[in-house]
């Protein structure tokens, strides 16, 4: 299923966005690399173990205000954010080229 990604209240990329639990246990395992990005919903953590590569992580509370932004090599695992409702995964540098920090406010539509 694809979203738009809104940041700040402008749109910015079409992402998959994983609902069920199939779609979200998988989410970029077996890539090489992600096109735009993939939201996991709900999800408070992620791992990076088996990636081919590195990624960006965006944190996202139930308000949609962002709580923190990490990148993540591959075989590392994630900590658990209590607040966080859903999670953004990009390839490494693109959180910065979207202007997504903690702070911001995103959504999907």
């Amino acid at each position: 299923m694809m979203a738009t990604l809104v940041v700040d209240g402008r749109d910015i990329a079409h992402v998959e966005h994983a609902r069920s639990f199939r779609a979200r246990s998988k989410g970029l395992l077996g890539r090489t690399g992600v096109a735009t990005g993939l939201a996991l919903e709900p999800a408070s953590s992620v791992h990076t173990f088996g990636m081919a590569f590195a990624i960006d992580v965006a944190y996202v509370a139930r308000s949609g205000r962002v709580l923190a932004v990490t990148t993540m090599v591959p075989g590392r695992l994630g900590l658990p954010r209590w607040r966080c409702r859903w999670i953004l995964e990009t390839e490494a540098g693109r959180m910065a080229e979207w202007g997504i920090r903690p702070g911001a406010v995103v959504s999907l539509s």
